[in-house]
């Protein structure tokens, strides 16, 4: 009988032991870092520009936040899958600002500036200079696929506000496809080059672009 009791008690006390070790353990997980996902894009966003696609490990990403590699993975399954949503939320971005832009009532020229502008600011400020077409040959086949397409949704969009300006004289006539090539290569070259401790803010680089970019397509006197 007193063996009985002894196993009893010994077996209760496992179990309490068990569950102060629980509550000791969610005590330190509500207590641990809890960042959003756009948090840890930008932070993978960073790494990537700063170490390259493949230099970067997900244990910086995580350090960065201040987590444990495997709390991120609660997010993203592996490194491809973070390049990808960086990748896809620089797109939504984008095509959002599209959208908004193509339904307003501002004239072809306001509204290639205003992507033009935008478009920088999305590039350099968002995500830290992860450019819309860097590390493409990283990205598995399905999501290349994906983000090629929402790619070509915004050239296509681009097109659109050029002829508007061709139309109504806004812009001179040209090649509209070769002009939107010119105009998302010079942006999209932009993160290989910025500096954020340089002299220039990225919204004095996006107004300066604009003004180039412009400069090219209307109608010379």
């Amino acid at each position: 009988m007193a063996s009985s009791e002894s196993t009893s008690a010994t077996a209760e006390r496992s179990r309490a032991s068990a569950r102060r070790r629980r509550r000791a353990s969610a005590a330190r997980e509500a207590a641990a870092p809890n960042p959003t996902r756009v948090e840890i894009l930008k932070s993978a966003a960073v790494a990537f520009r700063r170490l390259g696609y493949h230099g970067a490990t997900v244990e910086q990403i995580a350090a960065a936040l201040n987590m444990k590699k495997g709390n991120l993975y609660y997010y993203f399954h592996n490194k491809e899958e973070i390049l990808f949503a960086c990748h896809q939320y620089s797109l939504e971005r984008l095509l959002a600002l599209l959208d908004e832009v193509e339904q307003s009532g501002m004239l072809p020229d306001e509204k290639l500036r205003r992507l033009i502008f935008n478009g920088v600011h999305t590039i350099l400020d968002e995500l830290h200079g992860t450019a819309l077409f860097l590390d493409l040959e990283a990205l598995s086949p399905g999501h290349l696929k994906t983000i090629i397409a929402g790619r070509d949704q915004f050239d296509h969009g681009l097109r659109r506000v050029i002829e508007e300006g061709v139309r109504t004289g806004v812009f001179s006539e040209g090649d509209t496809k070769l002009r939107s090539f010119a105009i998302l290569g010079a942006l999209n070259w932009i993160p290989r080059w910025y500096n954020p401790e340089g002299p220039a803010t990225s919204g004095e680089i996006a107004d300066r672009f604009a003004d180039f970019l412009l400069a090219g397509l209307r109608p010379r006197s």
